[in-house]
């Protein structure tokens, strides 16, 4: 049922844009989304409230409060701190908009809402995106929009409301990025690549960390994971930067519908020269960081102590992104990466020796290569890097796996790794290598290896997988080729008389019905 009305939702919204750029539309779909999340938690909680204002059996019972002080207790913004809801003013709550949808002035007055819930919300600074006003819609679309928004999140149940709002958020993101195309995989990595990333680190506990977060989509599917393995969302604390204003918003956004505390930075960077958390060290590091950016460098980092297996080349980024990651991990922090598979065996400039000494130190553990087209923007082949500061099992070796025949085409030009594939295929291979499943673990020619230092040096130190699983094993019939190709050449001898025959049989039909050949 959620997917149908996902996509009822798109295909309505998709409309009302008329001519308007995906890009400068998505601001004002989201941002509906957005408002009309944070309005309805605050009702949500403004009902509980006045039912345990009244229940003499709860401890937040008030005796004989009278209608007045029932009111004055409601407004104490404390009751909803303590639950991580914000706080909306009378005159921005989603009623008051939908109310007025059909006034030539319902820019005017989003504007107005965003900008109070801001100064009420101190935490919201900055992220509400005011083009409301300035919107290029024609006469009556914003207003259509604003009804449109209205009927999601359906149900009582605040946390249901919430996941459903959650979800067509994360769905229209995805939706935003096909439209936008090439622009649009800046803010988004797909969801697969996300959920193998996740499935690999399992990230239940700790500090997890995104350099480059884009719209935040590491943590959500960390949040999903948590919940999915019996944990609590409390149990992890969130840290995040994103350098573009744009997505370090939909980050926000993306995060607060969701409930999830974060820590992005008090405003949008670059991760290198700029970093936001300096000091911290992480549990897990997931990240997508852009491939191969070539603009990254600035002279205030050279010798900067981020570098400790080499300086990277001025060129491309790669293994200043690799490096940034293992700086900030915990001694028993670990990584999942991904990057263009050019990272694996490329030599130029700096990035051969940057990689030999990775490989010496024994921090990468794990190596993944993936399918091709799992990218809205891009064609360029990824892999995944996954990295330990200091390992626990495995010492000495890596884990190579070959997943590029593992996933299923979900449109002409889009794959995905299904949910099983993930979990039952690579996730199982990985806890298995590592002593952590149910089942041992065993190379699998042309799938996986477990491989040693040693013989990595012997290759170059490439690490890409495809060099050291093997070719897939072909069934064994134990029958002899001979013996198969006179089984196959007798019967494709049978099939050319039998052609013959019917041959034979059309041309004597047509024949007596007048035709000459």
């Amino acid at each position: 049922m959620i997917d149908d009305i996902k996509k009822t939702l798109w295909a309505t919204a998709d409309k009302l844009r008329a001519n308007m750029d995906a890009a400068e539309y998505k601001h004002l779909v989201l941002g509906l989304i957005f408002v009309k999340y944070i309005s309805d938690t605050f009702q949500s909680r403004r009902e509980e409230l006045t039912r345990r204002f009244a229940d003499q059996n709860d401890d937040y019972y008030l005796q004989d409060a009278d209608a007045e002080l029932l009111a004055e207790e409601l407004e104490d913004r404390d009751y909803y701190r303590e639950v991580n809801v914000f706080w909306v003013p009378e005159a921005a709550r989603w009623e008051s908009l939908r109310a007025n949808a059909k006034q030539s002035d319902i820019g005017k007055r989003i504007d107005d809402a965003l900008s109070i819930i801001e100064v009420e919300n101190p935490k919201l600074k900055g992220i509400l995106d005011k083009r409301y006003a300035r919107a290029q819609l024609p006469d009556g679309k914003l207003g259509e929009l604003v009804d449109l928004v209205s009927t999601i999140g359906f149900g009582e149940n605040a946390s249901t409301a919430r996941d459903v709002l959650g979800q067509v958020y994360e769905y229209f993101l995805g939706m935003f990025a096909n439209a936008e195309g090439k622009r649009g995989g800046q803010f988004y990595t797909p969801a697969s690549i996300v959920k193998t990333l996740v499935a690999v680190l399992a990230p239940h506990h700790g500090k997890v960390y995104d350099p480059c977060c884009g719209s935040g989509g590491m943590f959500v599917q960390s949040e999903r994971f948590i919940e999915a393995h019996g944990g609590k969302l409390g149990d992890v604390s969130i840290y995040g930067q994103e350098a573009n204003p744009t997505t370090w918003r939909l980050a926000a956004m993306n995060l607060a519908i969701r409930g999830i505390d974060y820590n992005l930075g008090p405003e949008p960077a670059d991760t290198f020269t700029r970093n936001k958390h300096p000091d911290l060290r992480a549990d897990f590091v997931l990240a997508n960081p852009p491939f191969n950016i070539s603009d990254w460098w600035h002279g205030s980092l050279e010798g900067d102590p981020r570098w400790v297996y080499g300086t990277p080349p001025q060129g491309n980024a790669n293994y200043a992104w690799l490096q940034h990651m293992l700086y900030h991990l915990k001694p028993t922090g670990r990584a999942g990466i991904v990057l263009a598979n050019g990272s694996m065996s490329s030599s130029q400039n700096s990035e051969g020796d940057i990689r030999r000494a990775m490989v010496d130190a024994d921090v990468i553990e794990v190596m993944i290569a993936l399918p091709g087209q799992l990218f809205f923007n891009t064609q360029i082949p990824a892999c995944l890097w996954f990295l330990a500061k200091q390992k626990t099992a495995r010492k000495g070796e890596v884990l190579f796996i070959d997943a590029r025949k593992l996933g299923r085409m979900i449109s002409r030009v889009q794959c995905e790794l299904t949910d099983k594939v993930i979990d039952d295929r690579i996730a199982a291979t990985v806890a298995a290598w590592r002593g952590e499943g149910t089942d041992a673990y065993a190379d699998i020619p042309g799938y996986c290896r477990s491989v040693p230092l040693a013989e990595i040096a012997e290759h170059g130190h490439v690490l890409t997988p495809g060099r050291y699983v093997g070719a897939e094993e072909v069934e064994d019939d134990d029958e002899a080729f001979a013996d198969k190709m006179q089984k196959l050449t007798e019967k494709l001898g049978e099939q050319m008389a039998k052609s013959a025959e019917l041959d034979a049989l059309i041309r004597q039909k047509l024949g007596g019905l007048g035709y000459e050949f």
